[in-house]
């Protein structure tokens, strides 16, 4: 009696996800990762940056002036030192948490909208991502906190200049990573005189 065939490989595995397919990000996409992913991890990034950022600032104030106000009564015994140094401890645990969630929520507000504003301006270009619009999204929250701080002309000037220099890196950067992962940019193809793929990348067949 004949032996019933043995399956072929190509009916065991699953048939290859194409390239450009929701499973894989698109190698287009901003550091690689679907705008939804990238907002909530810059977020994400952000608020914990400035949770740290806001724990530690506000222990250390918190212990310079819990120090002012008992220097007219420092304790004489062992005991008093010890409840002295719990008392202060605890102080700067508190307050240390609770400027470190402050701290996370303005920091992760900012964040989340810089990637928000960015990723509208590609929209609002045609999808083309390049350094412009993260300027474009760095100035714009410059001009944000300006605004919401009541910040004065001066100072506010100030920070536009940040947004625009912080843009401007952050946006390089990209862009030189998208460089290196094979996408065409429309002004690097302008300075080298090169004729652009369609749609500002390079042409590329669904595999």
């Amino acid at each position: 009696m004949p032996s019933p065939p043995s399956p072929q490989s190509s009916d065991i595995l699953p048939p290859p996800l194409s390239r450009f397919s929701l499973s894989y990000p698109s190698p287009h996409e901003r550091l690689s990762l679907p705008t939804q992913k990238r907002v909530t991890r810059g977020t994400l990034l952000g608020s914990s940056a400035g949770f740290l950022l806001g724990a530690i600032n506000s222990a250390q104030m918190t212990s310079l002036r819990f120090r002012a106000e008992n220097a007219h009564r420092l304790p004489e015994s062992t005991k008093g030192w010890y409840l002295y140094h719990k008392t202060k401890n605890y102080h700067m645990m508190y307050y240390g948490l609770g400027g470190g969630l402050k701290m996370a929520g303005k920091i992760g507000f900012y964040t989340g909208g810089f990637f928000l504003v960015e990723a509208s301006v590609d929209r609002l270009r045609g999808e083309r991502r390049d350094f412009l619009s993260t300027v474009v999204a760095g100035m714009s929250v410059a001009g944000a906190f300006s605004a919401l701080n009541r910040l004065p002309m001066i100072t506010a000037a100030r920070m536009a200049k940040m947004g625009l220099v912080c843009g401007l890196g952050f946006g390089l950067m990209q862009d030189a990573l998208s460089l290196a992962k094979g996408k065409r940019l429309r002004y690097v193809d302008f300075i080298l005189r090169r004729k652009p793929g369609r749609d500002g990348g390079r042409e590329e067949m669904e595999e």
